[in-house]
């Protein structure tokens, strides 16, 4: 078991070691859509890709989400097979999104040995995320 910092710093190393083997700019909150955002996210039980439509007006979440399901064919078939779509994902803390999400399951960011497969698996699926997001963002924000 680690503590809070211990664990903190262990999250830090494996940000800043995916940082230098992947040295890309990628989107995440800069989709120029409010509330529309790509995220990496890597804990004690899995590591996961995601599109995360998190707006406080539930209205435009499930505008957002609509949109992205009716892409859902194209997602599938020519980026990400195993995309899942959840209208409603509901966070740690509680908080209710919208999310569609592709995840590897049985990896612990605590553990070093996960970390090259898991860094390549990031980048792999966050970069068909982004291909999928930049050719159709002119539908998605109409």
């Amino acid at each position: 078991m680690y503590s809070r910092e211990e664990s903190k710093k262990i999250r830090q190393e494996f940000w800043t070691s995916f940082g230098k083997n992947y040295p890309h700019k990628w989107l995440l909150y800069n989709t120029r859509i409010k509330d529309f955002s790509l995220k990496f996210t890597f804990t004690r039980r899995i590591a996961e890709v995601s599109i995360d439509l998190d707006a406080t007006d539930e209205i435009m979440r499930l505008y957002y989400f609509e949109k992205l399901q009716s892409l859902q064919s194209i997602l599938k078939d020519e980026f990400l097979p195993e995309a899942v779509f959840a209208e409603e994902y509901k966070l740690e803390n509680g908080k209710i999104i919208s999310r569609v999400y592709v995840t590897k399951e049985a990896v612990n960011i605590h553990n070093k040995n996960d970390w090259p497969i898991v860094q390549e698996w990031l980048a792999e699926k966050m970069d068909a995320l982004e291909r999928f997001f930049l050719e159709y963002r002119d539908f998605i924000e109409q």
